[in-house]
């Protein structure tokens, strides 16, 4: 297992990132898994699964190929495990992986909550993933095949810091997939930090290059939600949001997230007959599973006409107005 408190190098792995290293292909082979990495393959906490393990070397390893990416570092998720570990901390299940350096990390991270809608329930619960879709709206996961793209960071509004007003920015990592995971952008599905700010009123700043029209600005508290649910972006602590975003920024890599959908009907088939996922080869968190029954994957051509239908029945709201703040 890997120890809570390990922690890459940041200054060390990007000076590699930079560095251009060539691609070993020994190291490119999956049958070939180093001894040091070999370590932290396995469903224990802190470790990944090899099934995970296999399919974003095999990814990451082809990108290099095709000279696609350069990072010495590649990104991986298991969605498929709990939200919180039993030490009572956020469950690790996004992993960062520099073979060049020997680096190894596992880090919390968020997954899609869905929707329940009167035609369809594709909602999650907050330890566990059921529903999986690539449906745009759908607020859910898509496994698969993704690459880092660039950033954008957005003002949020203002939140109280040491007695003070300070404006909160977070930056928005975009992916680019392909196959079932092409409509990333669509989906506007990517990562960022796991805290949001939930506005409660506005006050008057003119001066602020963020202020509306009549010179307002928003003004809330922020919500940390390491760990839990998101609209179905990737979402990590703020520190590991850091680190990761630094990584990657301008040196774009690989994310492969899992599961896909051939992997979900697979397992839910496989309940549905009482079939050993072991004895089938195939992989879902015990934990998980038997907390969700059966994983179901929601198809684009199915969900989307539901979700495209239940947004055309939502009356016009009147534009958003905050009060004052006192």
């Amino acid at each position: 297992m890997v120890p809570s408190c390990f922690r890459f190098a940041l200054p060390a792995l990007l000076s590699v990132a930079l560095s251009g290293l060539p691609v070993s292909p020994a190291s490119a082979q999956n049958t070939d898994i180093p001894a040091w990495l070999q370590k932290h393959v396995g469903t224990g906490e802190g470790q990944i699964a090899p099934i995970v393990l296999s399919r974003a070397r095999t990814l990451y390893y082809e990108k290099r190929r095709k000279g696609e990416v350069r990072n010495p570092c590649y990104l991986a998720k298991d969605a498929t495990r709990p939200s919180t570990s039993r030490s009572g901390k956020p469950g690790q299940r996004f992993y960062v992986i520099c073979e060049s350096s020997r680096t190894f990390r596992a880090v919390s991270s968020g997954y899609g909550n869905g929707r329940k809608l009167q035609r369809a329930n594709f909602a999650n619960g907050r330890e566990c993933a059921k529903n999986f879709s690539n449906a745009e709206g759908s607020k859910l996961t898509m496994g698969g095949a993704y690459t880092t793209a660039e950033t954008r960071t957005s003002f949020k509004g203002y939140y109280a810091r040491s007695g003070q007003r300070a404006a909160f920015h977070r930056t928005f990592l975009l992916f680019d997939g392909e196959g079932e995971t092409a409509n990333a952008r669509e989906r506007a599905i990517g990562g960022h930090q796991a805290v949001f700010l939930k506005w409660q009123c506005r006050f008057k700043n003119p001066q602020s290059p963020h202020a509306d029209k009549q010179g307002y600005v928003p003004y809330g508290r922020l919500v940390n939600y390491t760990g839990g649910r998101s609209n179905g972006c990737t979402t990590w602590s703020p520190s590991e949001s850091k680190e990761i975003l630094d990584l990657v920024e301008g040196n774009p890599t690989t994310l492969y997230i899992y599961p896909e959908s051939k992997d979900i009907n697979a397992v839910a088939k496989a309940v549905s007959k009482r079939k050993s996922l072991a004895s089938a080869g195939l992989y879902w968190n015990t934990a998980c599973l038997a907390a969700i029954g059966a994983p179901r994957f929601w198809p684009k051509r199915q969900l989307q006409p539901i979700i495209n239908e239940w947004r055309q029945s939502l009356p016009k709201q009147p534009p958003l107005e905050l009060p004052i703040c006192k």
